[in-house]
Parts: C-alpha cells; sequence; structure tokens
C-alpha cells in the first residue's frame, strides 16, 4: 500500500490541499465529497485520487454547513411491535452502512395533541436529510406536509400505497390474506376465525378486507362471534383465542393480523388440549422469529419489513449513497408479501 502523503508540514491535509494537487478548484472539490452529479469522471477520479493519496478526511460540520443538513436520516414511528421496528432499521443500516450517513430513530406519540408540534421542533433541530415514517403515522397527510414545508425529504411505509412512488413504499397486505385464507378454505375450513390489529392502523384495515375478499369468492359469510379484536400484542392474542374457543361451536382455523398475536391464540389452544393443526389450524402475519419458535411451526405470510427498510432508505438518499446503490425509480415501490406454509394448517377433521 501506497504512502500518504499528508499535508503541508506534516500537519493534518486539508481541502486546500486536495485542491492544489488535483488541480482543480476548493468549491470543486467540495462536489466531488458531496457526490455532486454535475462533474465528469476524469475529475472526480483525479481529485478521489487526491484525497486517496493525502489521506484527507471530509469534515462532516463542514459538509453539514454546506447542506444546511445533518447527515442524518430519521425514522419516526409510533409502532407496538419492536420487532418490526427493529427489522425495519436493520434494512436501513444495511442500505447506509457505506455512506457518511447515520440512522436517528424517534418514537413519538400518534394519540397526543402535540404530535404535530413534537415533531416540526424536532426535524427544525435535527435538520435531517430526510425522513422515514413507519405505519401508522405514515397515514399521517399533515406530517407529510410538514416534511415539506421544512424542505425535508419523506418516505412513508405503508400496507398500501399513501403518496407517489417518490415518497412510498408499501406492501399487499389485501392480496396476500385473501391468498392465506382461501388456502384454508381450499383444505375444507369453513367456520375461519380472524384476530384483528388494531384500529386505526391501515395495516388492520387491509388485512381484514383481504380476509372478507377470501370468504366472499367462496360464498362464505360468518358470524360476527368470529371476529375478535386484536393490537398486535401477545396478550390480545390470548383474548381472542379464549374467546373463540370457548365457543359453543369454536372455529376449525383462525387467521390472525400477527405473528404475535398468533402465537397468544396458540398458547390457548394447547391450554384447551387441542392439537394444532388436527384440531385447529392457525395462520399469523409477519414472519417475524416468533413464527419458528413455537411449536408447531407457524404458518404467515412474510411481511418483507427488512427489505422495505433499504427500499426506503435508497429511495430517500440513493444520491448518497454512491455510484453502486440502486436508483430508487428503477425499483417497483410495492413490495408483495409472501405465504409461508410450516405446520400449523392442515385440513379439519372429518
Amino acid at each position: 500500500m501506497a504512502a500518504r502523503a499528508g499535508g503541508q508540514g506534516g500537519k493534518q491535509p486539508t481541502i486546500n490541499d486536495v485542491a492544489a494537487m488535483a488541480g482543480v478548484s476548493k468549491k470543486t472539490v467540495s462536489r466531488v465529497i458531496n457526490r455532486s452529479e454535475f462533474i465528469s469522471d476524469k475529475t472526480r477520479k483525479s481529485v478521489q485520487q487526491a484525497i486517496e493519496t493525502l489521506g484527507f478526511v471530509p469534515n462532516p460540520q463542514a459538509r453539514a454547513l454546506a447542506f444546511r443538513r445533518n447527515f442524518l436520516i430519521a425514522l419516526l414511528h409510533d409502532n407496538p411491535n419492536a420487532q418490526t421496528v427493529l427489522n425495519f432499521q436493520q434494512g436501513v443500516l444495511d442500505a447506509i452502512k457505506d455512506s457518511d450517513l447515520a440512522l436517528l430513530v424517534r418514537p413519538v406519540d400518534r394519540g397526543s395533541d402535540k404530535l404535530l408540534d413534537d415533531v416540526r421542533l424536532f426535524l427544525e433541530k435535527q435538520r435531517p436529510i430526510g425522513a422515514m415514517l413507519l405505519p401508522p403515522i405514515s397515514e399521517n397527510d399533515d406530517l407529510a406536509k410538514i416534511c415539506e414545508d421544512l424542505g425535508v425529504r419523506y418516505v412513508r411505509v405503508g400496507s398500501a400505497p399513501l403518496d407517489d412512488a417518490r415518497h412510498c413504499v408499501s406492501s399487499n397486505d389485501r392480496e396476500v390474506v385473501a391468498e392465506a385464507v382461501g388456502k384454508l378454505i381450499a383444505l375444507g375450513h369453513r367456520r375461519i376465525g380472524f384476530v384483528r390489529g388494531p384500529a386505526g392502523f391501515r395495516s388492520a384495515a387491509e388485512r381484514e378486507e383481504g380476509f372478507r375478499a377470501a370468504l366472499a369468492a367462496a360464498g362464505l359469510s360468518l358470524p360476527d362471534e368470529l371476529y375478535a379484536p386484536g393490537n398486535y400484542r401477545y396478550t390480545a392474542g390470548v383474548e381472542a383465542g379464549e374467546a373463540m374457543l370457548s365457543l359453543e361451536e369454536p372455529p376449525t382455523a383462525v387467521f390472525v393480523s400477527n405473528d404475535e398475536m398468533a402465537a397468544g391464540v396458540m398458547s390457548v389452544a394447547h391450554g384447551k388440549g387441542l392439537s394444532v393443526p388436527a384440531d385447529l389450524s392457525i395462520i399469523g402475519f409477519d414472519d417475524s422469529p416468533t413464527a419458528t419458535h413455537i411449536w408447531p411451526a407457524l404458518s404467515t405470510v412474510r411481511w418483507p419489513i427488512r427489505e422495505m427498510g433499504s427500499r426506503a432508505a435508497r429511495t430517500l438518499v440513493a444520491d448518497f449513497l454512491g455510484s453502486g446503490a440502486k436508483a430508487a425509480d428503477d425499483e417497483n415501490p410495492v413490495m408483495p408479501s409472501t405465504f409461508i406454509e410450516r405446520q400449523s394448517v392442515a385440513p379439519p377433521r372429518g
């Protein structure tokens, strides 16, 4: 490896040293560092060679001043499922790992009267390049408007398209739930329970629409007693399981709007001496680690949340991720979920 030249007199090299070695202006060096599109390949290579030779390290504070932004992307969320947030974060970090960007995570309270003021103040103080909004707050048009007013790029994540492709990454919850429930019907199940997601969540509404679409396609209509409230937490699954499996005529299968609640339903079934899947088939949603940590392994819908995090980051800051990053406009903003069949589904007895 060649020795680095260093700055004059052994001092830390400066942007002026880089400019002198490359034979360009200080402004041109700054444009190369900040990945401007308006630089020729020849000039870019010359400046990058000078940076490598001198061992120059750009000053992040100076870059932030030049951009009038910190090299941060913010993740705003109010989500009851910690695993969802964690998986999304990992996807974002996958996308920005070789860049100068850092991830800033901010929980918010969607029920607060001060939500909009708090988010505005946060963005004004932190000055991120962009913000990613997880559901359900991604469904709030006023938050997107705040980002626009402050000149902050934004991406809204959801279970259905919430904005145009520049500002949205979504999945196809309705269609894939209809497919999964259709498989239960094809196996012979006619009395199928449904555990809802939290009220006010677009994901909960989309998944219920998919459930009802599958029933309608098969000419089925189910009583209200087979619909149970839920909030994406394990305890809600336990409560739903107790209610449904105590019915005089319990369901032979249950579709549950996420894996945590599905685990709660399965626990109740085991406690009542029921065999899964011989006495009760169960399908969840997410394909979280929970799905394979319980017995029998849970059939579920794989929600590509980590990939959605990576896609959201690329959509937000593709110009900061270097030439190797795939252009955001080359990618479909709708990322399909897939049904994963495991051991928790079987035909009903008899």
